[in-house]
Formats: structure tokens, C-alpha cells, sequence
């Protein structure tokens, strides 16, 4: 009986610490203060290239993948297409609309999420939280979804991500967006 007691208070601990000291524990007031100033707007704006990797449950990568991104923006209003090729050959397609409120909050839509996602923009990163549907070739599962990107001094987002169900990571995503120069800054 102790020492199964114990293992439970051990277990417990673990748990505390990691969400008070990993990946989960990032609050938008952290990195509030740091530049450059990462405004979606203006960052996640026209052609962009996106490369990435999908990490398991275990930390071993599962999949790889190239995208092609654009987004528009009216205002405070965003549309952005993403176009996904993975090194199986699946492609995917998804569609985003975001709004950005003056106070940096935002909201997310996309076909495949359940509901709508809510994040912050704040300094130099901006975190997003939301619920997606897998699709049927990667099971179907609903996972909730925390997104973490960190403007880089080049223009650059570094984007990570973790994916979870019932609270326990089931994968990570870690990628680089980087704008596409239009064909008038190469001319320069």
C-alpha cells in the first residue's frame, strides 16, 4: 500500500513539474517584452514556405513535409491556405480565417478544427490553442493542439507544436515559415 502510494505521489510530482516547467508552461506575457514585435498581420502575410517534422509519441520523426502557404489580410481579417506535401505523397489541403483584436487576441477557423481556436499574439511569439480532426489515414482522432511561433530577426516564424489526446503528448511538429520573395525584391 506505501509503496503504491508513493508511486502515485511520485507520478503526480512529475506531472506537476512538467507542466509548470516545459513546453506547456509558455505564457504569452513571456515573451511580451522581447522584439522583434511579431504581428500576424504583417508576418504571416503573402507566399511562404513552410518545412517541417512530425515527431511520435516516442521523439522518433514519423513524417516529414513541405508546404506551400499564402495569406491575405482585410484589416484585422486573415485568410490563409496551406498546401501540405508529405514524404508518403499524401497531400492535404486546409484553409484558415483568422481575426486579430486590437489587444494582439485571436481567433481561428478551419474546416477541420472543432469549434473555434483561440491564441494571443505578444512581443516576438504568438501561441495558438485548438482542437483538430485528424484525417482518416492518420486515424481520426481529435487532438488538442498548442501552437508556439517565434519570429525570427530574419523574417523567419519558428513554429512548434504540440499534439495531444487525454492530456498526454502524442506528437510534436517542429518547422521554419519563411516568406517567398516576390519576383520585384529579387529584381533589386
Amino acid at each position: 500500500m506505501t509503496v503504491t502510494f508513493i508511486s502515485l505521489g511520485l507520478f503526480v510530482a512529475v506531472l506537476f513539474i512538467k507542466y509548470k516547467t516545459g513546453f506547456m508552461a509558455q505564457k504569452s506575457i513571456n515573451y511580451a517584452a522581447m522584439t522583434p514585435v511579431f504581428d500576424i498581420r504583417e508576418h504571416l502575410n503573402g507566399e511562404m514556405l513552410c518545412e517541417g517534422v512530425i515527431y511520435g509519441p516516442f521523439g522518433r520523426v514519423t513524417s516529414r513535409f513541405v508546404a506551400q502557404m499564402h495569406a491575405e489580410w482585410q484589416g484585422n481579417t486573415g485568410r490563409m491556405t496551406e498546401d501540405f506535401r508529405y514524404e508518403s505523397g499524401n497531400i492535404q489541403h486546409r484553409e484558415w480565417t483568422f481575426i486579430v483584436s486590437d489587444d494582439g487576441q485571436i481567433q481561428a477557423e478551419a474546416p477541420d478544427l472543432f469549434g473555434t481556436g483561440k491564441g494571443q499574439q505578444a512581443g516576438s511569439a504568438v501561441m495558438l490553442n485548438y482542437t483538430i480532426q485528424l484525417t482518416k489515414e492518420a486515424g481520426g482522432h481529435a487532438l488538442n493542439v498548442t501552437d508556439w511561433m517565434y519570429l525570427m530577426e530574419n523574417g523567419s516564424v519558428m513554429n512548434r507544436s504540440q499534439f495531444r489526446k487525454f492530456g498526454i503528448k502524442v506528437g510534436e511538429l517542429v518547422a521554419t515559415i519563411r516568406p517567398i520573395p516576390s519576383e520585384e525584391s529579387l529584381a533589386k
